[in-house]
């Protein structure tokens, strides 16, 4: 399977951690169509929202990062 750099790729999570480290490999790697909605754009509690913008969106692949930390404290 070929992926393509115009597909259209969802990373959610992607301003933590782990979620900007995929978003500066692919972005790195010329890839062209990432979005990463922050929490704001897109409750992922809400499965009506979550279903809403994948229908929208249409992404081709999709990086789960998103998770409910405590942080160092």
């Amino acid at each position: 399977m070929q992926v393509n750099k115009d597909d259209a790729i969802l990373v959610l999570g992607g301003s933590g951690m782990v979620g900007s480290a995929i978003r500066r490999a692919l972005d790195g790697a010329g890839f062209t169509r990432v979005d990463a909605p922050g929490r704001g754009q897109l409750d992922l509690f809400d499965a009506r929202a979550v279903h809403d913008y994948f229908t929208q969106t249409k992404p081709a692949y999709v990086f789960m990062a998103a998770a409910k930390v405590g942080g160092i404290l």
